[in-house]
């Protein structure tokens, strides 16, 4: 379905008001802003040394989360590297709001996990099952809800290693005093409270002075701020985590297939739609450009925690990539509807992908809104398209069958329904299916390996 009759989020949300949008920009300028950003990190340091505090970073631990399967292999090495006092938490997933697809998602996380693990150097067993038993589950929290900091430190590596493993709860490590029933339920209560007053709903989450860093993937963002601090003689080492390169250099792609899945609404897709056509010009591969409707315009839902979240990481993500990011004008609801009428128009002219990256442009690092008609129209005209037939074609509704297309196409063939995401087919191998602007490393990896045997000629 295109859009659910019965959206479970509010209207206000789905298509708001321009006065609401006026508020969402300042809303999101705040959470962006680099400066606010070094004065809340002013803030916490000055306010640490005062109270003689030490460096203190909360990490989260969900047994049966793969990417917990993936830190808990480098949570000593990092609590070492660093002279921090780490506080581990065991909590349980969070699910509604924040995790509305939550079946989905541990399908999702597994085989995600298992994927990018040797990219990091890290293990993940092939034949591990989509979660941990739940017996093996309960043996593990006995063993660690009444560990000091430094016994989880040591022992979550073994633990983790043996909970995903063939034999469960049988490889676990002896312990002559497992935690009593009710001393594991009080520190999954402590845990999902400290969660909760940090701001997050995730496992595998590091955070450290007001700041969330989820998994491995954005680990190397904590140790650079640590670094920075100098908290730690380490200045000169690799990172634990270092993000790959996106990189398909001299290849020729052209014997396979991308099918990318982006939408106007997401911030994730502007900070990698250029780079991701980009890639896709840069190593001739086949390409299918399919748009989809934002996640809340079809219906799943959202919190505000998350939202936060998602802007906030959004930003400094766009520093890695060196993308502008902010001002923010939300182009959902009606801009996006208009947007997407065009479309197949653009398609025609070979411009649909220049109208999705002038509009996401617009939309995020320029502060454009796209629900006045002078905004809409400069976001066409960027993309080299003519205002005056695009005027015509604004209630056309021919996109919407294609668009419904992508999106059954996404949820139900790939299994995800966030975005951005990708589907890459051909050399004789199952199709990859990958979730997020931060895997887009991962299908250059793919398509160098799917194609180096070809290299581009001259």
């Amino acid at each position: 379905m295109l859009e659910p009759k019965n959206n479970p989020n509010p209207k206000l949300l789905v298509d708001p008001p321009n006065w609401l949008r006026r508020i969402l920009r300042g809303q999101f300028d705040k959470m962006i802003d680099p400066e606010a950003r070094r004065r809340r990190r002013e803030k916490h340091e000055n306010k640490r040394k005062r109270e003689g505090r030490a460096h203190i970073v909360d990490y989260f631990h969900q047994f049966d989360d793969p990417y917990c399967h993936l830190t808990a292999q480098i949570l000593k090495a990092f609590a070492e590297r660093y002279d921090i006092e780490l506080r581990p938490h065991l909590i349980r997933a969070a699910g509604g709001k924040n995790q509305p697809e939550l079946e989905r998602l541990r399908d999702w996380a597994r085989l995600d996990a298992e994927m990018i693990a040797p990219h990091y150097g890290l293990q993940f067993p092939s034949d591990a099952g989509r979660t941990p038993d739940n017996h093996a589950q309960r043996a593990a929290a006995a063993l660690m809800a009444d560990r000091s900091p430094a016994e989880f430190v040591n022992m979550i590596a073994e633990v983790s290693d043996a909970l995903w493993s063939a034999h469960g709860s049988a490889s676990l490590p002896n312990s002559e005093t497992p935690a009593a029933d009710d001393a594991i339920e009080i520190a999954y209560q402590r845990g999902a409270k400290r969660l909760a007053a940090v701001n997050h709903y995730s496992g595998g989450v590091f955070h450290y002075g007001g700041e969330c860093y989820w998994g491995v993937d954005r680990l190397f963002y904590l140790e650079e701020r640590l670094r920075e601090l100098g908290v730690g003689e380490v200045s000169d080492a690799p990172y634990l985590a270092p993000r790959p390169a996106i990189d398909v250099d001299g290849v020729d792609a052209r014997q396979l297939t991308l099918d990318f899945y982006p939408s106007l609404n997401s911030p994730y897709t502007y900070i990698i739609y250029d780079k991701t056509i980009a890639l896709k010009n840069a190593c001739g591969i086949a390409f299918n450009h399919k748009p989809v409707l934002p996640m809340i315009m079809r219906g799943v839902t959202a919190t505000r925690a998350k939202g936060a979240y998602i802007m906030f990481d959004t930003k400094r993500e766009a520093e890695y990539l060196g993308v502008p990011f902010g001002p923010v004008m939300t182009p959902i609801g009606d801009p996006t509807r208009r947007a997407y009428a065009l479309l197949p128009w653009a398609r025609e002219q070979g411009k649909d992908e220049a109208l999705m990256s002038a509009l996401l442009k617009c939309a995020f690092s320029g502060g454009i809104p796209l629900y006045t008609e002078k905004g809409f129209q400069r976001g066409v005209e960027m993309a080299g398209l003519d205002w005056a037939t695009a005027k015509t074609k604004l209630d056309d509704d021919h996109w919407k069958v294609m668009v419904e297309g992508h999106q059954d196409d996404m949820v139900e063939g790939l299994g995800l329904w966030g975005v951005p995401c990708y589907r890459l087919s051909g050399g004789d191998e199952p199709d990859l299916s990958v979730w997020g602007q931060d895997r887009l490393w991962l299908i250059a990896a793919e398509i160098r390996r799917r194609a180096g045997a070809n290299p581009k000629s001259g």
